[in-house]
């Protein structure tokens, strides 16, 4: 128990530390958002990494998908790795970067308000932000109640509170720059951490071969007939799995949070450099937490899923681990969670103000305002989110459990297409990007209201926000080509950032 507390003491210092060595670039609005677009290429690739993979993963997803997939959930690390981190920095990375400078947009709302010259995208674009991302944050601290409740006799909600002012002081103090510095910090610990556990827990099963043999003996006939079907390639439900892989991939592709990484690159370097190394994070850690939670099954006995939930299946597996592992888990989960929170307060408190706020509610705001607006709401939604995670917690509300995957469906769904054709295609349109917009949002809020209109595959939240996302990438293109043309000149205006010529030496590229 000492030691575990001396883990969490040492790592709480280090967090705030960080926190104040960083308060000199959080002087200005750019400073504080972006880190004044310097920001390196390994801070930028696990600030990316670090945003992607929360608890919610590495307890609730890892556990819920390896269950029902078996070894096959492996699989939604992968994509998460290759389409998630490698595919959305080459595709993204650098036309991210270039437009959104031109343009001089510091979110994805005003990305699109400058792209469509229009403030009613803007305004839209951040009420679901608002409506859709502030509520995710209280999906972050799922599985910490179980593991604190196995690693130390204390209240959970001590411990949410504890970890909520402790990103909130770090976040405020230092902005973006603080928030990339932690995560890389942060990211460490979740990549060190998981290799020691996936280790310790296969061991614990007689090593990788026989756990593999022992999962092939599991036999569930109310999922799958077939025998040895959860050490399979592709699992009883290939299908699902496909939802799940396009949901968690692709879905990063629209989300406010894990784009405006790009918006932040400082060089070209941070480009290539953040590509490996994010896609590298993304397959230890996804991939570890999704490999891992696939031998669920082997624990059967001591899991009552129907009592406590796919939650309780990772806690399970952990739970006779030493104790300087178990606290090694509990910072790792930790790590994971503050993470994602830092990125999801600051993403939510810069788009309302400078979207919403801004020349909306108040006309004249000059940057000591906005600044100080942008930390008052990052108290304010990270009080929101321990609130509700209070809420489920006491009251067992499941509703608000589900939220991260209604989120993801609902962000992605309506801001992904818009965002990659607005990137690449001038013939994209104001009316396809309303219409993603109100599809996107609304696809995700009818199946959380009235899901049993929908047809069975589509009922779960999963494989209504990967069918948003596809959806979105054939609507924009068809609205657009029976739309209106927008005016050439502006368009051209926005799209020669691209044309313009810049020397690099020869480690770059070769003379003709």
């Amino acid at each position: 128990m000492a030691f575990k507390i001396i883990l969490l003491l040492v790592f709480a210092a280090i967090t705030l530390g960080i926190g104040f060595y960083t308060k000199s670039h959080a002087t200005n609005v750019n400073g504080f958002v972006l880190g004044g677009r310097t920001v390196g290429p390994w801070l930028t690739a696990f600030a990316y990494g670090t945003s992607y993979f929360s608890a919610v993963i590495f307890v609730g997803y890892a556990g819920q998908f390896g269950w029902r997939f078996g070894i096959a959930s492996t699989w939604i690390g992968i994509g998460n790795a290759f389409i998630g981190c490698l595919l959305a920095w080459v595709i993204l990375g650098r036309r991210t970067r270039v437009m959104t400078q031109h343009l001089n947009s510091a979110t994805m709302p005003q990305f699109f308000e400058k792209r469509f010259d229009s403030k009613a995208l803007k305004i839209a674009s951040s009420i679901i932000v608002f409506v859709f991302l502030v509520p995710y944050t209280a999906s972050l601290y799922n599985g910490l109640s179980r593991l604190f409740g196995m690693a130390f006799n204390i209240d959970y909600s001590i411990c949410v509170i504890a970890m909520a002012i402790l990103t909130c002081v770090y976040v405020i103090a230092g902005g973006y720059m603080a928030t990339a510095m932690n995560d890389f910090f942060q990211g460490i610990i979740m990549l060190i951490g998981i290799v020691a556990v996936i280790l310790a827990v296969l061991n614990g099963q007689g090593g990788f071969l026989e756990a593999l043999k022992g999962l092939a003996l599991v036999n569930d006939t109310a999922v799958s007939e077939t025998p040895g079907v959860f050490a399979s390639f592709f699992g009883p439900d290939p299908l699902g799995l496909l939802g799940v892989v396009i949901l968690t991939s692709l879905g990063t592709w629209g989300l406010p949070q894990m784009v405006q990484k790009f918006y932040a690159i400082k060089s070209e370097k941070s480009i290539s450099t953040g590509t490996v190394v994010s896609t590298f994070f993304a397959i230890v850690v996804a991939g570890g937490c999704y490999f891992l939670g696939g031998f669920g099954r082997l624990f059967s006995g001591q899991i009552d899923i129907k009592a406590n939930g796919y939650d309780s299946v990772v806690p399970t597996m952990l739970s006779s681990l030493p104790d300087i592992l178990i606290g090694v888990v509990v910072v790792l989960v930790l790590s994971a969670s503050m993470s994602t929170l830092s990125s999801l307060v600051l993403t939510s408190s810069s788009t309302l103000t400078l979207d919403l706020i801004k020349d909306t509610m108040i006309k004249k705001m000059d940057e000591k305002k906005q600044l100080l607006w942008m930390r008052v709401l990052i108290v304010f939604f990270i009080l929101v989110s321990v609130v509700l995670a209070i809420i489920q917690y006491r009251s067992n509300v499941t509703f608000i459990a589900q939220l991260m995957g209604i989120s993801w469906g609902a962000l992605a769904g309506a801001f992904l297409a818009p965002f990659l054709y607005g990137l690449y295609w001038k013939r994209t349109t104001k009316a396809a990007v309303w219409v993603s917009f109100i599809f996107g949002a609304g696809v995700m809020i009818v199946n959380m209201v009235a899901k049993e209109i929908f047809p069975p595959i589509l009922q779960s939240p999963i494989n209504a926000g990967a069918f948003a996302m596809i959806a979105g990438l054939i609507l924009v293109p068809v609205v657009s080509l029976i739309s209106p043309k927008p005016d050439k000149d502006s368009v051209n205006s926005k799209f020669k950032c691209f044309e313009e010529k810049v020397l690099v030496s020869k480690t770059r590229a070769l003379d003709d």
